[in-house]
């Protein structure tokens, strides 16, 4: 064999040798996620899907997994994980009954729930018997905090939290009670004109956490769940869950 030949034969076995390298190493396994429109958490169209899908993402990877994120209405979104549809839901408040078809992660994020009022009025949120006779807006169909609905202050129904910022800065409302990120987010892109007159009242009402459940309806749940809180853990140790909070949220510290 001459030279010329030599060094294509040796190119041709490199070549073969990478694909059957190539070939050996598997594909990270890739789970399919489902969450609902809820910004600035998960969305469609938001920058990497929202901050909650995208440390969703990193926690999986971290543990080697892909991923890949549907978004359905929440009605539906309960449906197909009652139905094993999906590996995971994401951004899910603790209820008992959800126990029957879908395991909890730890804890990925917490929810600040509380008062927005209009600039320059003070209210004692911290004291809501205070509260009472004051205009409060509320969304219909939310499962409000319970020590809003012990103290009994009622409230006036919307069909969405948008609806409620719009009242208060038309002082049609004394107080929107809402979720703080979800109203930064909606002052910030659909009514900016607002941003400087409507503020957030410390302190927060309620706090409950959210999580990333694992359906039971899929054989290696179990095995899903445990790798989702190692990766978590994983990327809160370095660094890398705050960095997608700063990224994605800015000002708003990363729980």
């Amino acid at each position: 064999m001459n030279t010329l030949g030599l060094r294509l034969f040796t190119r041709l076995a490199r070549g073969l040798l990478g694909l059957v390298l190539l070939g050996n190493v598997a594909a990270a396994p890739v789970l399919q996620l489902v969450s609902t429109e809820y910004p600035p958490y998960c969305g469609s169209e938001l920058p990497e899907q929202g901050v909650f899908t995208a440390l969703t993402r990193a926690a999986f990877k971290a543990a080697g997994f892909e991923t890949r994120v549907v978004f359905r209405p929440w009605a539906r979104v309960l449906a197909e994980a009652r139905a094993g549809q999906h590996d995971a839901v994401l951004a899910v408040w603790y209820q008992a009954e959800r126990e029957q078809y879908m395991v909890y992660s730890d804890p990925l994020w917490v929810n600040r729930i509380g008062f927005y009022a209009r600039a320059g009025e003070t209210h004692p949120v911290h004291q809501l018997s205070a509260l009472k006779g004051l205009r409060i807006g509320i969304v219909r169909g939310y499962a409000n905090p319970l020590e809003f609905e012990a103290a009994d202050l009622g409230g006036e129904a919307a069909v969405d939290d948008l609806t409620n910022l719009r009242k208060l800065q038309a002082g049609r409302l004394d107080l929107v009670l809402i979720e703080q990120a979800l109203a930064a987010h909606l002052l910030k892109t659909q009514l900016r004109e607002a941003a400087g007159q409507l503020v957030w009242l410390e302190p927060a009402l309620a706090s409950p956490p959210l999580y990333v459940t694992l359906t039971r309806g899929k054989p290696q749940y179990r095995k899903h769940l445990a790798a989702f809180n190692r990766g978590l853990a994983e990327i809160r140790r370095n660094g890398e869950y705050a960095r997608i909070v700063q990224r994605l949220l800015g000002p708003l510290a990363a729980p």
